[in-house]
């Protein structure tokens, strides 16, 4: 467990009115951690870091909340009217209700070998900080009563509640079983590329990954996405190493699949070429997130996860 993984037992305060929601969160943590994966007890003690409770979108519609009163227009039913409210004044007031109507997010972590590279002492490698953050926001999209899938899995199709956060639990998982095997990254690319959508109603998609593939697999992916009128986010997770490019003297690169290998006997000479060619992709990147409405989140492994939940959650929102 990470040290920057708020502890639920932290701070907690039974009788609290105004905790009461943290609370609650806290008391849920302690009774599962005994029980489920570590990787979805993390998940959930990483999403009460934000905690922010079930809410709806902030407007008048269908929903059981309470969320304000306003002066009765002409045009309101008697029915709409709260006549306690009213009561107290010289107008009629209707009570409206917040609407809470659920959102369809699709998830997509890149689990390609490429996700497997961590540096010398970072502590977590792509994927791991990958899989973190798609079980977090899954996890705050089930409190929030959204529907969610993962791309690329069983459960793909969206649906609401605990039982597809447990279905997504268990497939996270099993990969990192199957990835510290014997098998490594035997039958996995290379470097990922964002698949196509097939789902026809989707309202939100989040791609996470380094983005590092070749230029031609990538981009148009992101493109052909961002143009379907879906309003995105891509969260590029690196590692330091690869924004700092700390290597020198002889040196052999090599892809995690080691489809790709290079030897050089001055590794600090390739340094500025390199740091120019990833400025390119941000560039790249950007450039599709600005036509299109998407927002780029730029992530490390070496900063805390939830500076970049924080901002996943914001961006899509804060659903």
């Amino acid at each position: 467990m990470s040290a920057d993984v708020t502890d639920p037992r932290a701070g907690h305060r039974d009788g609290v009115r105004d905790g009461d929601e943290a609370a609650w969160l806290r008391r849920d943590a302690e009774k599962i951690s005994g029980t489920l994966p570590p990787l979805l007890v993390e998940a959930h003690r990483l999403a009460l870091s934000l905690a922010p409770g079930v809410h709806g979108r902030r407007r008048a519609g269908p929903g059981e909340s309470f969320w304000q009163y306003r002066p009765a227009h002409p045009g309101d039913t008697l029915g709409s009217i709260d006549w306690r409210r009213s009561a107290r004044s010289d107008r009629l007031y209707v009570r409206e209700l917040e609407w809470e109507a659920a959102e369809t997010v699709l998830l997509w972590c890149d689990r390609s070998a490429a996700m497997d590279y961590t540096s010398a002492g970072t502590p977590r490698s792509k994927v791991e900080r990958a899989k973190l953050l798609t079980l977090a926001l899954s996890v705050l999209l089930s409190r929030g009563g959204e529907r969610f899938g993962l791309i690329g899995t069983a459960a793909e199709r969206p649906l609401t509640g605990e039982r597809q956060l447990m279905r997504i639990s268990a497939h996270l998982t099993a990969e990192a079983a199957e990835a510290t095997g014997a098998t490594g990254t035997a039958g996995r690319a290379d470097y990922g590329a964002p698949p196509a959508i097939a789902q026809r109603r989707v309202g939100k998609i989040v791609f996470m990954s380094d983005f590092m593939g070749p230029r031609a697999d990538v981009l148009p992916r992101l493109a052909e996405a961002a143009g379907r009128g879906i309003s995105g986010v891509m969260l590029q997770i690196l590692d330091p190493a690869e924004e700092e490019f700390p290597f020198a003297g002889r040196t052999r690169f090599e892809s995690m699949a080691r489809e790709i290998r290079h030897e050089t006997d001055q590794a600090r000479t390739l340094r500025e070429a390199y740091i120019m060619r990833l400025a390119e992709r941000r560039d790249e990147l950007a450039a599709i997130a600005r036509n299109s409405g998407w927002q780029l989140i730029l992530h490390r492994t070496d900063e805390s996860p939830r500076k970049a939940l924080l901002a996943l959650h914001g961006a899509l929102g804060g659903v």
